[in-house]
């Protein structure tokens, strides 16, 4: 009796189908998030990085908090830089965003 009332509930067939369509649909999502999301945004922080480790002095950047300067010494963890003649600023080198050319 049992039997035939899983039988004619017609369920038994799509209950497979059901699992793999809900795990594709996981796959896919990921994948759109990896490359609309997670992608580009390793590739800016590679950038960055790149950026950061060419700093050299005499090149003409600018920081996280606007400031226009340039580089009067470069170390491992910190750049210094002159934004005026004598005035010079000790920044991290993580704040500088852009670099536009030796000076």
């Amino acid at each position: 009796m049992v039997s035939k009332a899983f039988a004619m509930s017609g369920s038994a067939g799509q209950g497979g189908q059901q699992g793999y369509e809900g795990l594709i649909m996981l796959v896919l999502m990921f994948a759109i998030f990896y490359f609309l999301l997670i992608r580009p945004q390793q590739k800016r922080a590679k950038q960055h990085r790149e950026l950061v480790g060419a700093l050299k002095p005499g090149n003409q950047v600018i920081t996280a908090g606007g400031l226009h300067g340039k580089v009067a010494a470069v170390e491992e963890s910190t750049v210094t830089v002159e934004v005026a003649t004598g005035v010079k600023v000790k920044l991290s080198r993580s704040s500088i965003t852009e670099v536009k050319g030796d000076a």
